[in-house]
């Protein structure tokens, strides 16, 4: 904990020395919530409606596959005293299989998710940074700083680039 503590404070320092060198050689700073741009864009939303129905298309199969198998494994208990030792053990590792597969379609369902969000949102992050940088270099500005939450910028009041990029973008 006291490695973390020491790590933020040294980084915090580092922020402040070159923000302050910086502006002691003329370059101009500006911040903007990147995050807050890139969920502002209808590129994103529609992207995560699409995201939203590709998850529920998952989220359903893997309901029938859990009914399916709780069915069976009701049925094998209701069943075992009626079967052999054998006959219910191999019931038993059917049932396990299919859980098995169960998890392992989860986590492909998960990886296909997380793979079709970078697809769909990489053009909606790229098309957020050009305008960035088309907006920062055309107002003058040396350095932007991300001030979405939890990327490190403590305080922010500076510049806001944000109006002047959504203005680029088209956006309200």
């Amino acid at each position: 904990m006291k490695q973390v503590k020491n790590i933020i404070i040294a980084a915090t320092f580092l922020l402040m020395g070159t923000i302050a060198f910086a502006q002691s050689t003329s370059s101009k700073v500006c911040h903007i919530a990147s995050q807050e741009l890139v969920e502002s864009l209808p590129k994103a939303k529609a992207a995560e409606k699409q995201l939203r129905n590709f998850a529920k298309t998952y989220e359903a199969q893997l309901v029938e596959m859990d009914k399916s198998l709780q069915s069976k494994a009701q049925q094998a208990q209701q069943n075992a005293p009626n079967r052999s030792d054998e006959e219910n053990q191999r019931i038993l590792a059917q049932i396990q299989d299919d859980r098995k597969k169960i998890e392992d379609f989860y986590t492909k369902s998960q990886e296909s998710l997380s793979q079709k969000r970078t697809d769909l949102l990489k053009p909606v992050y790229n098309q957020a940074r050009e305008a960035i940088f088309k907006v920062a270099r055309a107002k003058g500005f040396d350095y932007v700083l991300d001030s979405t939450t939890g990327t490190g910028l403590i305080m922010a009041d500076g510049y806001d680039l944000m109006p002047d990029v959504k203005k680029e973008l088209g956006i309200q």
